[in-house]
């Protein structure tokens, strides 16, 4: 039976760019920080890839999980940091907020790219950016009841 997501994984080209942003910027914390060298075969077999060798994390933010990974080897792909939402794969990662429009100025400031300023869509309002490697992010935020 499954019971839910217990975590998403990213793999970044840059480990160290990867934990400024999503640490330093979005508020995450590393709960742990670790990775494995060329020859650990039990691993291999887990991830599919021969000679594999890696640094991840695992970054906490309230409820959230995100793995973090860098592949040393194989060296992964880089990928368009312009891709579409509408190409097929995992299209973005959705962060609740609470008072957006504060959020959107701060990761503005900070050099996030975004798509758009909050927009609203009657229940929630929400903005697309994206981390430094192409990824996109929805910042939502719910609109209260009255």
């Amino acid at each position: 039976m499954i019971h839910g997501i217990d975590h998403t994984a990213l793999s970044v080209p840059d480990f160290d760019k990867a934990l400024d942003f999503y640490c330093g910027v979005l508020g995450f914390e590393a709960e742990f920080k670790a990775g494995w060298p060329k020859g650990a075969k039990p691993l291999d077999d887990l991830v599919g890839l021969k000679d594999s060798a890696s640094k991840v994390a695992m970054l906490r933010l309230g409820d959230t999980k995100i793995e973090v990974f860098q592949y040393e080897n194989p060296v992964g792909r880089l990928q368009d940091p312009q891709r579409p939402v509408c190409d097929h794969g995992i299209i973005h990662l959705c962060f609740r907020v609470s008072d957006i429009h504060a959020e959107y100025k701060r990761l503005s400031d900070a050099g996030v790219r975004f798509n758009a300023p909050p927009v609203d869509l009657g229940r929630e309002i929400c903005c697309y950016g994206r981390d430094p490697f192409g990824n996109v992010f929805e910042l939502l935020e719910k609109k209260q009841k009255k």
